[in-house]
């Protein structure tokens, strides 16, 4: 059967989270590195066929080809090992350290935002013919989305803050349970399957991801978008980034953990000679012509 049980793809979960740890710097660059660019042009696509169709759903639907491309290639996204890698810290697995986590984190931020960055910088050039002429529809959509998901965040104050740290707790809760998902099943259809669902899902709830906002806020500020990089990083990167880390550490990794790595003790079955003498034995309530 292609179905792994929760028991044994929990496992697979923290096996994941200690290769992560242990990599080579040059292999965990080079594997963010890509796996932020090709999310980039996921994104690019999406943004592309939302504008020519003027149907969000349909960029929707197409979006997740980029996420399960680079899953399958076994490169790394920052949301993935937000939720993955701490699980091989809290299982207490040998050379595992608070120290390796962060590195693997900053590695993979560095990683993915270079490869985010470098599309960005591509498509900018694109859109404008190498900056000789204004940005075509698909550029100026970017530099929209870029004003909106900052300044439009800042003009609520706190209140703009919280919606936008939940909206990167959501985010993450779908993006991993997409990686975990994908843990599910041994073959490819299936790992796609799985995988699709919730990132379409989060795609279409414009939930907010750090590494598609690596691509879409220098690309928006590149092409004309009223912002600043201030405004970028307050009130849109460092807080998505902190929601992102609680929706895939929280609503997946320990959850997971907890109930299907370290489970609570079994209840025993209720014996009749555990009850109290005076205690009433319930009825057989077969129904007649089942007995």
């Amino acid at each position: 059967m292609s179905y792994v049980a929760p028991k044994d793809f929990v496992t697979k979960m923290i096996d994941a989270g200690e290769a992560k740890v242990f990599m080579a710097t040059r292999d965990t660059l080079i594997r963010a590195f890509m796996a932020g660019a090709i999310l980039a042009l996921a994104a690019a696509f999406a943004v592309t066929v939302t504008v020519q169709t003027g149907q969000p759903i349909v960029g929707a639907l197409l979006f997740p080809v980029g996420f399960c491309l680079l899953y399958l290639l076994g490169f790394d996204l920052l949301t993935g090992v937000f939720t993955l890698v701490p699980l091989a810290l809290f299982d207490k697995r040998p050379g595992v350290t608070v120290r390796g986590m962060l590195r693997n984190w900053g590695l993979v931020f560095t990683g993915n935002f270079a490869g985010a960055f470098t599309v960005a910088v591509i498509m900018a050039v694109i859109f404008t013919y190498g900056f000789a002429m204004p940005p075509n529809e698909v550029g100026q959509a970017i530099g929209t989305i870029g004003e909106g998901r900052t300044v439009g965040y800042a003009e609520y104050g706190a209140a703009g803050m919280l919606t936008l740290f939940l909206r990167g707790v959501l985010c993450n809760w779908m993006v991993s349970t997409g990686v975990v998902a994908a843990m599910m099943s041994t073959s490819v259809s299936g790992k796609v399957i799985a995988m699709w669902m919730p990132i379409l899902l989060f795609f279409y709830m414009g939930f907010e991801h750090s590494i598609v906002n690596m691509f879409l806020f220098p690309s928006g500020l590149l092409l004309g978008g009223d912002f600043s990089i201030g405004d970028y990083l307050v009130w849109n990167e460092i807080p998505t980034v902190v929601g992102n880390l609680v929706g895939g550490l929280a609503f997946v990794g320990l959850t997971l953990y907890a109930t299907h790595a370290r489970t609570g003790a079994s209840r025993k079955p209720l014996l009749t000679s555990d009850l109290p003498p005076d205690a009433a034995v319930p009825a057989d309530t077969t129904p007649v012509g089942m007995q």
